[in-house]
């Protein structure tokens, strides 16, 4: 049979792949279920190979289908990316940047960085979502994100990363806290506290990062809680819960009833990082680029 794959034949495949479910994958698309039917076999046929697994009572994909789904889903985001890019220039607008980031990027580079975006090109519009690191870089391979702003050490081959500040850790303890005055500080002196810390779904790597203190310094810490958000941190902090470690910028921006202790004598440090897909072709891209060069020079 002579046919070709059609944008329809990818948009029924999906929306089976979501449901599967032949009736309420129909249902869905307001076509019958036959011509349904009919559409995924031609893209079988097409294929030469099955995309779903049929029973008399469950529907799932095969190998090749699920390459698919990942696939389609890919290509449709960048057909909205596509869309949302030619509605901003029909509106006189040069493009729509969506930027993911952690707390700490908000108390260091992040505002300077959008107002000479902004001086620069007044007609750009930038979205921005605070997100954990790992579903920063999630989005970034869909294309769902064009920027974030991130906390981790090992990054896939298709994100490009450049380092925007390395910085030490510090120790957020209360104000009353007996050794909050201390003028030499041994993490061991805290061995017997209570810690909250950032979650591993904060960013994997960056939770071995800070486990790693605590291995040198030859002590398991009791974690009493974790979180993905820094004022939830000194919040709880402030009221005896626990003590943390944090980056440094963290200080600077909130207003908590917490002391800052900085951990200048260990080795350890964490870097912030901006990081996009390479295959990005958000006209944008390169503008934010080239701000953020001339801020750090």
């Amino acid at each position: 049979m002579n046919y070709e794959i059609e944008l329809r034949h990818l948009h029924y495949f999906r929306v089976l792949a979501e449901e599967l479910h032949f009736r309420k994958a129909a249902e869905r698309l307001f076509i019958s279920q036959p011509g349904l039917t009919r559409q995924i076999k031609q893209m079988e046929e097409i294929y030469n190979t099955l995309l779903f697994e049929r029973g008399k009572r469950s529907v799932k994909l095969t190998e090749a289908g699920e390459f698919l789904k990942q696939e389609v889903g890919l290509i449709f985001n960048q057909l909205n990316n596509i869309q949302t890019h030619i509605e901003k220039i029909s509106e006189g607008k040069i493009t729509n940047l969506k930027l993911g980031f952690i707390g700490s990027a908000v108390q260091t580079i992040l505002p300077e960085l959008l107002a000479k975006l902004k001086a620069k090109q007044p007609l750009i519009d930038v979205t921005l979502n605070e997100l954990s690191n790992e579903i920063q870089v999630e989005m970034l391979l869909k294309n769902e994100l064009d920027f974030g702003f991130v906390r981790i050490e090992n990054f896939p081959t298709a994100i490009n990363t450049h380092p925007i500040l390395t910085e030490n850790f510090a120790l957020v303890v209360p104000k009353n806290h007996t050794l909050s005055t201390k003028k030499k500080i041994n993490l061991l002196d805290f061995k017997d506290e209570s810690f909250i810390l950032f979650s591993k779904q904060y960013s994997a790597s960056y939770y071995d990062l800070v486990m790693s203190i605590f291995r040198d310094h030859q002590f398991e810490p009791k974690v009493a809680l974790r979180t993905v958000n820094a004022l939830s941190i000194f919040n709880l902090v402030s009221q005896g819960l626990g003590i943390a470690i944090v980056p440094s910028s963290l200080k600077k921006g909130y207003n908590a009833d917490v002391n800052f202790i900085e951990l200048t004598q260990i080795p350890q440090r964490t870097t912030l990082y901006l990081a996009w897909n390479q295959q990005n072709r958000n006209p944008g891209i390169q503008t934010f680029i080239d701000t953020l060069k001339e801020i750090k020079k």
